[in-house]
């Protein structure tokens, strides 16, 4: 359409918007993904075609609308064509659609609840299906009703999203005030977070926030690898971009799933941690609730489980929505007119109205997180946990405790008993915390002794302790501090893991602790081994071999900030490579840098 066409439609009257709007907007959909898994979780309405009518985005045509004294018809025109294209497809009953939801529109005429209910039930969507998207372009706090409304909303099935996180007036209040189901992280975070410290810092801990109110995050304009990648290493739970999918017009375009995601998910660190399998272990699968049941399920619930106090409310797709208390019903249950006024249709009072929110977490949640989120939702019961966002059981308080003082255990007894430094699980699980998280620099240093096994062929067990022994307390000599961890692979292995620091701050320390240990070990030989420099002994072959006095060679591997990815089995694959020439330079001290699949040697000596 030319310019002189889009402007001439212009000169029709105010009153003309939703007829003109009737012939050129489209309903687009675009998928909004689960995170870990690649599966389709549902779709966001959006309109196209506004540029046919002179408008440069939809906001600019809504606040025409608005102007216009046309919102209320035009939002009603929009939102009945995204249902019906919503029930048109296949798979509606499992997804969930979102609707950008116009806070001008409170107060206008008419019950707005009613109304949605009623353009539903014609399309035969229920609405749980629907989540109802809270712009921060607008000051809700200003509208007296607004509260209200949210309340009528969500008892009424429907969930709640806030849309465009941290870019308008008020997402953190409504994020306080309102128990919503979503927040969507605005496109401003997301871009280029891969390599913005600062960026991923705020989404971090907008993740853990929300997941604390038992809300979940989607990463919203997600347009490349890394930016994915970097979103679901910090705990989003849904993803939406361009690199899922465009939005479309065309409905028969959409798949159920999306292969790409579902692969860059697989890569994603597996239940292979111990707070994994202790977590899973103690997980309880509590039967849950629906909020759509009738409130008979619930008594009956609790008739047969005496003992429980509370169980879980999941809506129509399996969410958690929070929990439901015996004593939030206690009264009616027991009140000679209780059961029956709550089947009284007039009362009009269902499950959602009793729920309570709960603090919710995935499954991969470290149990220290776990905790942080417990006692974040002070008086809760429980923590609910998910598995691909679905219900798979609670944890209680007692359980928590009992994790972390098993955890606790299993550390202790996995110490070596010579160092009392952290095992190969301990060692291992630092290595997959440290390549998620690039917010600062970090060096994996893997120390391994050279000439030590002719020393303790020929000194004896006890004196190879003792040069064990050594380095050990040289190494809890020079790395203090939270951002340092010590551990000790076994025999003569160590491993040292460094946040933080720059390369040259790292390298004097590691030349300052091979060049004490080289000079104290020396102190273990005879006489006649410290003069000569040398001793003989057996190489592997059984021939005689003359070896050097022992020394410890460190092969150090960089994570330059920014950097993450998710194989920590890569880690292994590429350290070997540097062990070796580590072990055939000079000063034993090489430094590499893992970054986009390349090692870059910076330092030999």
């Amino acid at each position: 359409m030319s310019a002189a066409e889009m402007l001439s439609l212009r000169r029709f009257g105010d009153d003309q918007i939703v007829n003109l709007a009737k012939l050129a907007i489209e309903t687009a959909f675009q998928p909004i993904a689960e995170i870990a898994t690649g599966a389709v979780f549902g779709y966001e309405t959006l309109m196209r075609g506004f540029e046919r009518l002179g408008f440069k985005s939809p906001l600019e045509l809504l606040d025409k609308a608005e102007a216009a004294g046309q919102l209320l018809a035009l939002e009603h025109m929009i939102n009945t064509r995204a249902f019906a294209g919503f029930a048109s497809l296949p798979d509606f009953a499992s997804r969930t659609l979102f609707v950008n939801f116009d806070s001008r529109l409170i107060g206008l005429e008419g019950d707005l609840v009613e109304r949605l209910g009623i353009h539903l039930k014609r399309a035969n969507i229920p609405p749980s299906s629907i989540c109802f998207e809270l712009s921060e372009r607008f000051d809700s706090g200003k509208m007296p009703d607004f509260s209200g409304l949210m309340k009528r909303l969500r008892l009424a099935g429907f969930k709640l999203a806030i849309d465009d996180f941290g870019v308008g007036f008020n997402g953190l209040k409504l994020l306080c005030d309102q128990p919503v189901d979503y927040v969507k992280i605005d496109r401003h975070f997301i871009c280029g977070i891969e390599a913005s410290p600062r960026k991923r810092h705020l989404v971090r801990h907008t993740v853990n926030t929300a997941h604390v109110l038992g809300t979940r995050v989607i990463a919203e304009g997600v347009e490349t690898a890394a930016e994915f990648a970097t979103c679901r290493d910090l705990g989003c739970d849904l993803v939406q971009g361009y690199f899922v999918a465009r939005p479309t017009v065309h409905f028969a375009d959409l798949q159920p799933a999306y292969p790409h995601l579902e692969q860059g998910a697989g890569a994603r660190r597996h239940s292979t941690s111990l707070d994994s399998i202790l977590i899973r272990k103690q997980i309880e699968q509590v039967p849950a609730l629906r909020e759509n049941d009738d409130l008979d399920s619930v008594f009956e619930l609790f008739r047969r489980s005496p003992q429980r106090s509370f169980f879980p409310v999941l809506n129509a797709n399996g969410e958690p929505r929070g929990v439901l208390h015996e004593y939030h019903v206690k009264e009616m249950i027991y009140h000679p007119f209780g059961r029956d006024l709550l089947k009284n249709h007039m009362y009009q009072r269902h499950i959602s109205h009793f729920v309570s929110p709960a603090p919710i977490a995935d499954l991969e949640t470290p149990a220290d997180e776990m905790l942080k989120i417990f006692a974040g939702m002070d008086g809760s019961d429980c923590v609910i946990l998910t598995e691909n966002m679905r219900y798979a059981g609670v944890l209680s308080a007692a359980s928590l405790l009992k994790i972390i003082s098993e955890k606790q255990l299993k550390n202790a007894q996995e110490q070596n008993p010579l160092t009392g430094l952290p095992g190969n699980r301990a060692i291992r699980d630092h290595v997959q915390d440290a390549v998620l998280d690039g917010d600062e620099a970090r060096y994996l240093c893997y120390c391994d002794f050279d000439s030590f096994k002719p020393f303790n062929d020929h000194y004896g067990f006890q004196k190879g302790d003792l040069a064990i022994s050594l380095f050990a307390a040289l190494m809890r000599r020079h790395f203090i501090g939270e951002e340092k961890f010590l551990g000790h692979v076994g025999g003569d292995d160590f491993f040292i893991g460094v946040r933080g620091s720059t390369q040259e701050e790292v390298g004097a320390v590691l030349t300052r602790l091979l060049s004490e240990f080289r000079s104290d070990v020396r102190q273990l030989y005879s006489q006649q081994h410290q003069q000569a420099g040398y001793m003989t002994g057996h190489g592997r072959s059984g021939e005689p071999t003359i070896f050097p006095l022992m020394r410890c060679s460190i092969a150090v591997l960089i994570l330059p900030e920014g950097f993450v990815f998710s194989d920590a089995q890569a880690v292994s694959t590429h350290i070997a490579e540097i062990k070796s020439r580590a072990k055939e330079s000079e000063t034993g001290l090489v430094f590499d840098t893992f970054g986009g699949g390349v090692l870059i040697a910076v330092r030999d000596g």
